[in-house]
């Protein structure tokens, strides 16, 4: 539900991680790039890492110092296998941990993929202001995070609530 409100434009980073992705072929990263500038959204930075915790970290923790990124989306790395180990890199930086939107991804998930789902660790939470989301890897998985989810709560016009509300500095600016 949307109400009377004005846009208010993020500034939203993000991160592919993979260890055979590039740039060229990174359907995911460039599918969260179209729909962020599609819905009004400024995209503030796109990157590309391999799978290792601590490269995921530098990158998402220099995003969440700066205080002109608002929201964080990362795609890859969410599953189980081998060196999938995204969540392990981003919950340690989590302030707090929004264990709703998992739950509800992954019930939006069941529906296109079945028992799949089970295997996927996406997760959500802010750190410093910043709203991150770890999405799977899967280009229609981030479309469906994006479409059914994210979208709407970075989105101020969205009540009841929305993401946006509790972003106190951006909407004093």
């Amino acid at each position: 539900m949307t109400s009377q409100r004005y846009f208010v434009p993020l500034n939203i980073a993000v991160l592919t991680v993979s260890d055979t992705r590039t740039e060229e072929n990174d359907t995911s990263g460039t599918c969260l790039a179209e729909q962020i500038l599609e819905a009004g959204h400024q995209l503030a930075c796109r990157r590309l890492v391999p799978d290792n915790i601590y490269r995921i970290r530098a990158v998402v923790s220099g995003w969440i110092a700066d205080s002109a990124v608002h929201a964080i989306l990362t795609t890859g790395g969410t599953g189980v296998t081998g060196r999938d180990g995204t969540p392990e890199a981003i919950k340690t930086l989590l302030d707090k941990e929004l264990e709703g939107f998992g739950e509800l991804f992954r019930s939006l998930s069941y529906r296109e993929i079945g028992a799949s789902t089970l295997q996927s660790r996406a997760l959500a939470g802010v750190a410093n202001g910043t709203y991150l989301f770890c999405l799977p890897g899967s280009t229609s998985a981030c479309r469906l995070a994006w479409t059914t989810i994210i979208k709407a709560q970075l989105d101020y016009r969205t009540l009841p609530c929305n993401l946006v509300d509790l972003m106190p500095r951006l909407l004093e600016e």
